[in-house]
């Protein structure tokens, strides 16, 4: 069988939900906040993806990321795909630390999930996807986000927009 980006992260972030249900301080050493990022732990921009709320918040990404992910992966290739994902996560992460109120802290991987949103929206029926789908979700996604509270909307915002912009770069030179 081969091996994917999309599978491997796949695996990466269950093993770290694992870990962090079962070991103490492992979230607060890896969860998001503007606070730590200002005093110069950058490594939260990644690491917050490793994180999740709760059973239904990682099963919800973990879905997204294998459905969005793998069409992607096919269409771009492990070198681009991976590079979709890092910008989506950063710029994810980083609107969250500065249009969050600096007591927020976030956990998730959904601004990366929503750049994978962002990208198939551009590319979606290349990479043999509905593209009109994808925005449908992607609205319900903020609706619900408003609704309910307690969702980051600002990073994923983020990784929508990165998402978007690094797949038209990338889309350009194919």
């Amino acid at each position: 069988m081969r091996r994917t980006i999309t599978g491997s992260l796949l695996l990466i972030i269950a093993v770290s939900y694992l870990l962090q249900i079962t070991t103490v301080g492992y979230e607060d050493r890896f969860l998001l906040n503007r606070f730590y990022v200002e005093n110069g732990e950058y490594y939260r921009l990644f690491t917050v993806a490793l994180l999740h709320g709760g059973l239904w918040h990682l099963a919800f990404n973990l879905i997204a990321l294998y459905a969005l992910g793998t069409p992607l992966e096919n269409y771009f290739g492990k070198g681009r795909y991976l590079l979709i994902l890092f910008v989506s996560l950063i710029c994810g992460s980083t609107l969250s630390v500065l249009l969050n109120p600096a007591y927020v802290y976030s956990i998730g991987a959904s601004g990366m999930i929503f750049g994978l949103f962002g990208a198939l929206a551009l590319v979606g029926e290349k990479a043999g996807v509905e593209w009109r789908s994808i925005l449908i979700i992607v609205g319900l996604n903020f609706a619900i986000g408003f609704l309910l509270g307690g969702v980051d909307w600002r990073g994923h915002l983020g990784g929508l927009i990165g998402g978007a912009l690094i797949t038209l770069t990338l889309n350009r030179s194919k």
